[in-house]
């Protein structure tokens, strides 16, 4: 048996494996409370097979309202909520905690209309509210709240809580120079700063009996002046001296300032945390390792590697709830769906598995057995072919090119999306378990259509570029596209030019750069790839880009081009002030809004053979919106 998959003694608790489903938000509570989609979330990953679940955090005061979709703890209406998580859980044999928290100057005072807490009137980064010094009544009243709230988990039925003290929570606060400026007894030196941990953990302790307690402790903020690991060690340290603790989680970056540190992207390599929880065990108490795990085998290695007793996997498991089993369906770090959704205040989702955020929403009653066409093998494709396999149906899937994948599979060529290549190959694999003929290297006409004779139609065939109107008959103006496929190679000096904002642009940019060119990475835009701010890839891809020489220039429209020699002279205009600039470069790429390749959902219209379009060739979206395309028209059938 692998340590992955040996049980562990955590306090009274027996886990069945090492796996933790760590607590995450999900932006599903309605009005403050639990709702039936958390309760079949949490229990669709015990049924998976995972070891342990946390939940996301429950606030522990009223006043403490930092987003709009947050669990109010210690409110008696959760209880039934409570009741229903975890008779689901425990239905599958599998143990829940409630993390705990209270978001201290990480909050907002949009909701309660009133001022914010802190250790001290320091205002945080993103929220920019300066709250009010917290005093030690309200210290004692923080206290009781989190013992109250608490006790009301463990009448809900849970087996314990965690104690959140890293991300975006009050006692990170008053462990953190940073943010901890008083010189009462709970400011100055570790011992004080980490003084109201010790007391709230030992009120908690006497709420909840010998249920688990555990705490989740940031190793590294990331920020200069931060809380240095040493201190976050002795923390732990004074925790495990008191007896109150059964095991310390772990983390890195604040929620605000340094997200990126947390929910690592796609770029980060697993494992990129374990420092701070090898540091963090030597403390003696168990500990909870976390750092982007994608496959069994790195988990493993950070267990074997003595880093941890534990692995927080939660990413991997929301794409795949089997993930304790043996991963089918892979996360590939792309943080579209989870950490972007949620970050807009919509209900988590996936964009490997377009069941996330939705294991409450039945799905449709199968129907008669039907003979169906798949036309295109991009994302959209495969997964429709999957899902109408799996429903029953027999299904032939037609892809022209010679591998299926689309535009996603060429993503994969760029720097650092190469994970994406993985998801090509789980959707291929899904396809050929559920019994799709897949067929590549052909393609298919409207005449082929009506020859298969099937009873459903599905068009996937994706979208093409599109050029500029200012860049037509240019022939070194060229698509993102035309560069990852080999079909252009520029060099010399570059002007890539994005529209989009995305991963696009900045994968040309890098490629082309890598290669030798001059690279400048232009955008009408107010900022440069804004659309990384919400998947957490712009710190890396700006520090990679000023390493590699990257220019990046903001507010620029492209108003008019002419080929000039053996280049092209660009026509721009800052439209902020109206300066007209010209630029004079080798070659231009473009990231720009692509074309619906509908040519052949149109022809078989104009035939009267019913047919379903989907993905890119409906309209040219993202990869999650193609996944769930297809699964939506799949299911459908």
């Amino acid at each position: 048996m692998s340590l992955l998959h040996s049980p562990f003694d955590l306090g009274p608790l027996r886990l069945r494996n090492r796996i933790v489903f760590a607590a995450h938000l999900t932006a599903a509570a309605e009005a403050g409370l639990p709702t039936a989609q958390h309760a079949a979330y949490y229990a669709a990953r015990a049924a998976g097979g995972t070891g342990l679940v946390i939940t996301e955090e429950h606030s522990v005061l009223p006043g403490d309202q930092p987003y709009e979709k947050l669990i109010r703890g210690g409110d008696p209406a959760a209880l039934p909520g409570y009741r229903a998580i975890t008779d689901a859980v425990h239905a599958h044999d599998v143990p829940i905690l409630a993390q705990l928290n209270h978001n201290g100057a990480q909050s907002s005072g949009m909701y309660s209309r009133e001022p914010i807490r802190a250790p001290s009137p320091i205002a945080d980064p993103m929220f920019r509210e300066v709250p009010v010094e917290i005093t030690t009544r309200e210290i004692r009243e923080l206290t009781d709240g989190y013992a109250r709230a608490a006790q009301l988990c463990v009448e809900g039925g849970f087996d314990g809580v965690e104690l959140q003290c890293s991300h975006a929570s009050i006692l990170r606060q008053f462990l953190s120079p940073l943010t901890n400026r008083r010189t009462d007894r709970y400011g100055g030196g570790i011992e004080n700063r980490s003084r109201i941990v010790r007391e709230i953990a030992a009120a908690v302790r006497d709420a909840i009996g010998d249920r688990v307690l555990g705490v989740r402790l940031c190793g590294d903020e990331g920020l200069p002046g931060g809380t240095p690991l040493a201190e976050a060690v002795e923390t732990a340290r004074l925790l495990a001296a008191d007896g109150t603790v059964t095991y310390v989680n772990t983390a890195t970056g604040v929620a605000t300032a340094t997200l990126h540190l947390i929910e690592a992207p796609m770029s980060v390599p697993p494992g990129y945390a374990l420092p701070v929880a090898a540091a963090i065990r030597r403390a003696g108490l168990p500990v909870i390792g976390i750092g982007r795990f994608t496959t069994h085998a790195a988990a493993e290695a950070a267990l074997a590697g003595g880093h941890c007793d534990l692995v927080g996997v939660v990413r991997g498991q929301i794409a795949d709830p089997a993930w304790a089993r043996g991963p089918t369906m892979p996360c590939v770090g792309c943080n579209q769906e989870c950490v972007g959704r949620v970050g807009f205040n919509q209900r988590l989702g996936c964009l490997a598995n377009p069941r996330a955020g939705r294991e409450s929403i039945a799905l449709p009653a199968p129907t008669r057995r039907r003979r169906v066409l798949v036309v295109g093998g991009g994302p959209a494709g495969l997964t429709a072919a999957e899902s109408a396999a799996r429903r029953g149906h027999d299904v032939v899937l037609c892809e022209r090119s010679a591998a299926v994948g689309g535009a996603l599979r060429l993503a994969a060529s760029a720097p650092h999306r190469g994970e994406f290549a993985r998801l090509v190959d789980a959707l291929h694999a899904a396809c050929l378990r559920a019994g799709v003929d897949v067929r590549t290297g052909m393609a298919v006409d409207a005449d082929a259509v009506a020859a298969e004779g099937a009873d459903a139609v599905v068009v996937a065939t994706g979208a093409v570029p599109r050029r500029p109107a200012w860049a037509v008959g240019i022939e070194r103006i060229v698509d993102v596209r035309d560069v990852l496929a080999g079909r252009v190679a520029p060099a010399g000096d570059v002007v890539v030019h994005d529209e989009l904002g995305s991963h696009e642009a900045t994968s040309v940019a890098e490629l082309l750069a890598a290669r030798g060119c001059r690279v400048e990475l232009s955008t009408p835009a107010l900022t440069v790839a804004q659309v990384l701010g919400t998947t957490l890839d712009s710190e890396h891809f700006h520090r990679r880009a000023a390493a590699a020489g990257i220019t990046l220039s903001d507010e620029l429209a492209v108003v008019g081009a002419a080929a000039d020699g053996a280049g092209v002279r660009l026509q721009l205009l800052r439209h902020t002030t109206g300066e007209a600039l010209e630029r004079y470069c080798d070659w231009v790429v473009c990231a720009v809004p692509a074309l619906p390749a509908d040519d052949l959902w149109r022809a078989l219209r104009e035939r009267g053979i019913p047919a379903q379009r989907i993905g890119d060739c409906v309209a040219p979206r993202r990869a999650d919106s193609a996944i769930r395309d297809g699964e939506r028209v799949g299911m459908g059938l």
